[in-house]
């Protein structure tokens, strides 16, 4: 998949989702110093590429559920950062009303289905609501993103079978990052994510995580496999993570000289601007102005959510329960 694909517009948007995802992330690990923000968080920035190529090829009525690390997902499905940023913030207005946090927040009317604070937990979720795709004819497409993790979690397996078995139009995204929490992966993975899945007789596609256009592509066939009754697929993501596993990791796992090098060469807003540079089809100058949009954007969000109210104390046994009658 090349730039050229995409028409000036396009290629605008798709910068500034990855971009509004950067401030975002980078925004909150700021306010995390001045202790307004209850919790940790766990920051997605690095792997801007892989969630915004991914949902592109989506549409505004299919699923996707998350990780602990749902900033990234959310935004690139569309959820509206003011609610997200107040959620943090543990504000009303939040996409939970506050109490969800971080790892919880989901938003049905764009299809986020959840952050999840259980490793490997969005799987079984999304295969639920492939099904409930299949079974109504919608022709909706599913997506479980999954950190590299999650492959050594058993229901990540039980998964695969019922989505195999049951043919259903699923996409299972495994964003690798090397890491589980401190722990590399040589140290706690054998063999390869890919043949696990194909073992399943799940189709697979290797990609890079920092190149948007390659992930677009993937995404593009592995969807186009799902709406034609193809069954599932699975996208092997190599991504970086900028920051620790929380916002408090002290990171003393990763080398500075490693970390430096991460961001130096395998930056995808970096490589996102030289790919459109070449091909001449965008202005820096148009990307430049992006960028001071967005910050503008999230300086809003962030005042908004500081001046919204606390949830009040009646609202803390509500929505603990789903009532169906």
């Amino acid at each position: 998949m090349s730039a050229l694909q995409f028409s000036r517009e396009e290629l605008v948007n798709v910068y500034r989702t990855m971009r509004t995802i950067r401030r975002f992330e980078e925004r909150v690990m700021e306010e995390m110093g001045t202790g307004d923000i209850p919790g940790n968080t766990h920051l997605y920035a690095g792997q801007e590429a892989s969630a915004v190529g991914v949902c592109l090829q989506l549409r505004d009525d299919d699923y996707i559920s998350s990780t602990h690390r749902g900033h990234g997902h959310s935004i690139a499905k569309g959820v509206d950062i003011d609610s997200m940023m107040a959620e943090l913030f543990g504000r009303a207005s939040g996409t939970c009303g506050g109490k969800g946090g971080s790892q919880h927040i989901a938003d049905l009317r764009k299809g986020m289905l959840g952050a999840n604070g259980i490793v490997a937990a969005g799987a079984p979720i999304t295969c639920g609501a492939a099904l409930s795709a299949k079974l109504l004819g919608t022709k909706q497409v599913a997506v479980a993103f999954a950190g590299d993790g999650a492959m050594n979690e058993g229901v990540m397996s039980e998964s695969f079978n019922l989505a195999k078995i049951w043919m259903l139009p699923i996409i299972f995204v495994i964003e690798d990052n090397g890491f589980g929490e401190a722990t590399a992966n040589a140290h706690v993975s054998a063999g390869s994510f890919t043949r696990r899945a194909e073992s399943y007789d799940i189709p697979t596609i290797e990609v890079d995580g920092t190149d948007v256009f390659s992930v677009y592509a993937a995404a593009g066939e592995a969807v186009e496999r799902a709406r034609a009754g193809g069954g599932p697929t699975m996208l092997h993501v190599h991504v970086p993570r900028y920051y620790g596993h929380y916002s408090g990791d002290p990171d003393t796992y990763r080398t500075p000289e490693e970390k430096a090098a991460m961001r130096r060469e395998r930056d995808c807003l970096t490589h996102f601007r030289t790919r459109v540079k070449e091909v001449s089809l965008v202005e820096m100058t148009e990307l430049d102005a992006v960028d001071e949009a967005v910050e503008a954007e999230i300086d809003r969000a962030v005042s908004a959510a500081r001046a919204a109210p606390f949830p009040p104390l009646a609202a803390l046994t509500t929505d603990v329960y789903v009532k169906y009658l």
